[in-house]
């Protein structure tokens, strides 16, 4: 393999060079706990306390409303389980979506074996949430909706405005996985509605193990982890300070490259997607055609198994997923798949590519030639395409 073309950015990014020199210092030279009382390490708790309010700034929220976890599972984990458990005597129902990925889902089934009750919204051909089925699903014991702002596996954008208007009007509390989302789309949580928030740092080019929950002043919501009094007394563990520095860095350089970013990573996306649709036969795109994310492109390659096109991709040099990355161990089809209604043996089949800036339109062409080339193969392997083929002449 003489070369490597990373279109896996919605598993994880290359942390930006400027992120890493920010975070250095804090490893070997400013490494005290910013917990502790000497001015040695009050140095490192303003440093935290500026990046604390660069984040929440960035999102239109106050600094006392962000508070810093390991990441988005954790994050909603947190949110999901907090509130059901503040909540609990007000209500036992939340409502989520068969979409949401598994720190959503599987927070829910467990709290499904504790006594409360979900309610798990399906999805149209193209992964939106109905603002209809949503207000139809609403109890007197509803007291959580959490909808994902825009989904990992096939990039559709969710009406999130309108869905924490609903919840609003309800008196419910409104959770947003927007861990795909968070430095890659426009957040202003009050214009939208959002009174919880789940984001991770190493999704826009900051580092791995650290991530955010933004909570609305006002909701209720039970700790996580206990033990110490960081994070004002609500997530204990020392403080990552690189890691959140890094954090800060990251989402500054997201959000002033915001614009041209999304640009450039819509023009590769349009141009690997109709290359893909013109060029090879048997094959859907996955998704909203235009509310998606500027980055992903998730197809279905009708009688190919995905494994094996990814495995067929990586002998070329090209980074791909079948799904999302807490998933792409498994061979079961992508619960996002089938919730948009495609059957097991085509959502098999599937690939997702995600570009970041760093992309080239050389390289999706490449990535496109190698795809005619691997899926000609494959169907060329498959009794199923022969039949295929032959009844259809």
């Amino acid at each position: 393999m003489d070369k490597l073309i990373y279109m896996d950015n919605a598993a994880t990014t290359r942390v930006e060079p400027e992120v890493l020199n920010e975070m250095l210092p804090y490893f070997s030279e400013e490494y005290g706990n910013p917990s502790s009382a000497y001015s040695f390490s009050g140095r490192i708790a303003k440093k935290v306390a500026a990046a604390r309010e660069s984040i929440a700034g960035a999102i239109g929220a106050k600094d006392t409303e962000v508070f810093f976890t390991a990441g988005g599972s954790e994050s909603d984990n947190w949110a999901i389980k907090g509130v059901a458990d503040a909540l609990k005597v007000k209500g036992n129902h939340i409502i989520t979506t068969k979409i949401e990925h598994h720190a959503v889902l599987h927070t829910c089934e467990f709290l499904e074996k504790h006594g409360f009750e979900v309610t798990y919204l399906s999805v149209d051909e193209n992964g939106v949430v109905s603002i209809d089925e949503l207000k139809a699903a609403i109890r007197p014991s509803t007291i959580l909706i959490s909808v994902m702002f825009a989904n990992n596996e096939i990039g559709t954008l969710e009406p999130v405005a309108q869905i924490g208007h609903v919840a609003h009007e309800h008196g419910i509390v409104f959770h947003t996985d927007a861990v795909q989302a968070f430095g890659h789309q426009p957040i202003n949580v009050d214009e939208l509605n959002i009174d919880l928030l789940s984001a991770s740092a190493h999704k826009l080019g900051g580092p791995k193990g650290v991530g955010l929950l933004y909570v609305r002043s006002g909701v209720k919501l039970s700790n996580l982890i206990h033990g110490g009094a960081q994070e004002k007394g609500r997530r204990a563990g020392t403080t990552n300070a690189f890691g959140i520095i890094g954090f800060a860095k990251a989402m500054e350089l997201a959000t002033l490259g915001m614009e041209k970013n999304n640009a450039h990573e819509a023009q590769l996306r349009d141009h690997l997607i109709k290359r893909v649709l013109e060029e090879i036969p048997y094959v859907k795109l996955n998704g909203h055609p235009t509310d998606r994310l500027s980055n992903n492109a998730n197809f279905s390659f009708r009688f190919v198994e995905g494994e094996s096109l990814l495995i067929m991709l990586d002998q070329k040099g090209i980074c791909a997923s079948s799904g999302s990355a807490c998933t792409s161990g498994s061979l079961d089809p992508s619960h996002v798949l089938l919730a948009i209604g495609l059957p097991h043996e085509i959502a098999h089949g599937s690939v997702r590519l995600t570009l970041s800036k760093d992309n080239t339109m050389e390289e999706v062409d490449y990535v496109v030639d190698s795809l005619k080339q691997i899926v000609e193969w494959l169907r060329g392997m498959s009794p199923l395409y022969e039949d295929f083929v032959k009844k259809n002449k």
